[in-house]
């Protein structure tokens, strides 16, 4: 018999993270052990865990057996938690504000099936996380990818916006600091990308600030603070979550903030608050923990950042004496996104990356699988691991281009 058909939105989703586990556990099946510098997670790595006392809140939450449904908004203590924080950033964020959601990954299911019709695009980062390119079109829409410059710190090319706006542009998407890249915008390219909004009226900001708290100078610069300041009426949505910054990603926690100052977005909102209810709520024991996380001590997070800043170092010193690759500082986040300058590999990272894992048993993620045109040519690589495990890798990566 023939196979049941599978239907085209499914079978043209990828996922570049995640797809080159596949060979990976195949390998793993056969006996092999694989240094893993793919996925930003900072749990799968010893010496990053997540806070005691954000775990004793889940674990007390569900001892007190807060195991059913809650609000499918978020609970009302997590989301005044989240306003009181947002708020800290410099903008007037209230709890009706904020929707909590299973991860940034599900806010962007929500939003793009509230915001796109047919025909309609949104304008992403070159490169960016996956997800903006393989969401909008299982809502009818498409992804149409703004330059990030790789010679100026992966900075944002406002010309690029510019020449790719029109009223088709639904949404216009800022991801602060960046991933796969790390770079940084700062207030005068934040300014810059609201001014440009502010041109077509049907066009919101995604803020994607998930790695808010690793922007390694300290200088991170919210959209909606931004915005604020300049009294602008552009409508810009906040994403941000429990995953990276406190260091819980496997608790699915995360969250959609609205600055609307004009009441632009009152028939979405209308939309978005139907989509929460339709799906029920987000993990009510993890949002517990999210809470502690937000209204306790952070001193801890100076020891991590600390930490990552010296792992990022000696990633790029390693890098730098390597024959046929390159990279540049990032200014946040977990990652290095590295040049291929090797005759052999550079118009071919995909296969590089297959072919580094099979021979020396380092997992990193091909560049194109975060933009065919912008990312190409490069890897994606973590510093989470400790630095022994980074030499180890590093050299398994120089000797297999040295090889080649």
């Amino acid at each position: 018999m023939e196979p049941i058909p599978v239907a085209e939105r499914a079978a043209n989703i990828e996922y570049a993270i995640r797809d080159v586990v596949v060979p990976a556990i195949e390998l793993e099946k056969a006996g092999h052990e694989i240094l893993k510098l793919n996925i930003g997670d900072p749990l799968a790595y010893p010496g990053l865990p997540t806070p005691e006392h954000m775990i004793e809140a889940f674990q007390s939450s569900l001892g007190r057996q807060e195991n059913g449904y809650s609000n499918s908004y978020g609970l009302p203590r997590l989301r005044s938690a989240i306003a009181v924080d947002e708020t800290g950033k410099g903008w007037d964020c209230s709890p009706d504000d904020v929707y909590v959601c299973h991860g940034v990954t599900e806010a962007l299911q929500i939003i793009f099936a509230a915001f796109l019709q047919p025909g309609d695009r949104v304008l992403s980062p070159g490169p960016h996380y996956p997800p903006y390119m393989a969401y909008p079109p299982l809502f009818g829409g498409s992804t149409v990818e703004y330059r990030l410059d790789p010679d100026n710190g992966w900075g944002v090319d406002l010309d690029d916006i510019r020449a790719k706006m029109d009223e088709r542009v639904k949404l216009l998407v800022l991801i602060n600091p960046n991933n796969p890249t790390g770079g940084i915008a700062d207030e005068e390219t934040v300014t810059g990308l609201l001014e440009i909004a502010a041109q077509w009226p049907n066009c919101t900001i995604i803020a994607d600030e998930i790695y808010d708290g690793l922007n390694f100078a300290g200088t991170h610069c919210s959209c909606a603070s931004v915005a604020e300041r300049l009294g602008s009426a552009v409508p810009v949505i906040t994403l941000n979550g429990v995953s990276k910054v406190f260091y819980a990603p496997g608790w699915r926690i995360g969250f959609m903030a609205l600055r609307d100052p004009a009441g632009r977005l009152v028939l979405v909102r209308d939309g978005i608050e139907r989509l929460l209810r339709s799906r029920l709520c987000a993990s009510t024991p993890a949002q517990m923990g999210y809470l502690a996380g937000l209204e306790g001590p952070r001193e801890w997070m100076v020891e991590y950042r600390e930490r990552l800043m010296a792992q990022r170092d000696y990633c790029v010193e390693r890098i730098q004496s390597i024959d046929g690759l390159e990279t540049q500082n990032p200014g946040g986040a977990f990652y290095l996104f590295a040049k291929l300058t090797h005759p052999r590999w550079s118009n071919d990272d995909k296969a590089f990356v297959l072919e580094l894992l099979h021979q020396e048993k380092v997992l990193m993620v091909h560049g194109s699988g975060f933009s065919p045109e912008f990312g190409k040519g490069f890897v994606r690589l973590v510093f989470l691991p400790e630095i022994a495990v980074l030499k180890v890798a590093f050299d398994r990566i120089e000797r297999f281009l040295a090889s080649s």
